[in-house]
């Protein structure tokens, strides 16, 4: 069950954008849609700064912005932009971030970079998108990235979360997919064949339990997505999670014989070091 409210207005501060949508998964994550900046190019995958502005100074009455770096959810060619978010009751910017409602605004500095992006990677057949949590952010912009089906053959994205209600967020996503009328046209029916989703719990009770990086480890994914080992003469890999996953994942790839890429020398993965959640 979620909860959406939708709306459109005009930014009235510089740096600043209007939200205009807001959808609560759990108590722990939702997801919202900001107007976007006029000048603004981003590649799909990127990240950007966005905050709210601190509580004003004690003495001097001044504000400082509480700004974070978050993955752009939405593809390049959006009108607006999309976030997808954590809930921390004590987080200095996500306890205050979670009670936006359309019509208030954040900011947003229009400086977007990243790794997660096709031209950190060499050309390949398949590409993984491995992602925890939240880190499902940037993946939510390249599956709606018309390059991303121009260059492999094969999509896996895999999602692994606590609980299966962590999951609709992706879930969702994948289901619009293949179902929208405008997203079909613009992507083509036959490339969003090409996904393959993924998601595992490991808390609750769903079909595939566990973390991905056992599962990879046991070759379960392998087995159960019907796909050969990693190899890296065809497979491609971006990676988006917390520390602990990107350290653990990064370590597999090497293993496999996979080489971590950058924006100035591509390789076979890469993984989003500016994560939140």
């Amino acid at each position: 069950m979620t909860d959406e409210t939708t709306a459109r207005a005009v930014p009235a501060l510089p740096d600043a954008q209007t939200v205009t949508a807001v959808t609560h998964y759990t108590d722990r994550l939702f997801s919202f849609r900001v107007t976007r900046p006029a000048s603004l190019r981003f590649r799909s995958g990127e990240f950007v700064m966005i905050g709210l502005m601190g509580d004003p100074h004690p003495e001097t009455g001044k504000q400082k912005p509480l700004l974070r770096a978050y993955s752009i959810a939405s593809p390049s060619w959006d009108e607006e932009l999309e976030f997808y978010s954590i809930k921390v009751e004590d987080g200095p910017l996500t306890s205050r971030l979670q009670h936006i409602k359309v019509g208030d605004e954040i900011i947003l500095k229009p400086k977007p970079v990243g790794t997660l992006v096709h031209d950190a990677l060499l050309p390949g057949k398949r590409i993984y998108f491995f992602a925890t949590g939240t880190g499902f952010a940037p993946f939510a912009s390249l599956l709606r990235e018309p390059e991303t089906y121009e260059k492999f053959d094969e999509v896996i994205i895999t999602h692994t979360c606590r609980d299966v209600a962590e999951l609709t967020y992706g879930a969702d996503l994948i289901a619009e997919l293949k179902s929208d009328e405008m997203m079909v046209e613009l992507l083509g029916e036959e490339n969003l064949a090409k996904i393959r989703y993924y998601p595992t719990t490991t808390r609750e009770q769903s079909p595939t339990m566990g973390r991905v990086t056992t599962l990879i480890e046991n070759g379960r994914l392998f087995a159960d997505l019907g796909v050969p080992p990693l190899d890296p003469a065809v497979d491609r890999a971006m990676v988006c999670g917390s520390l602990e996953f990107n350290k653990d994942i990064a370590a597999l790839m090497e293993a496999a014989g996979l080489r971590e890429g950058a924006n100035s020398e591509p390789g076979e993965f890469v993984i989003e070091k500016a994560f939140v959640g």
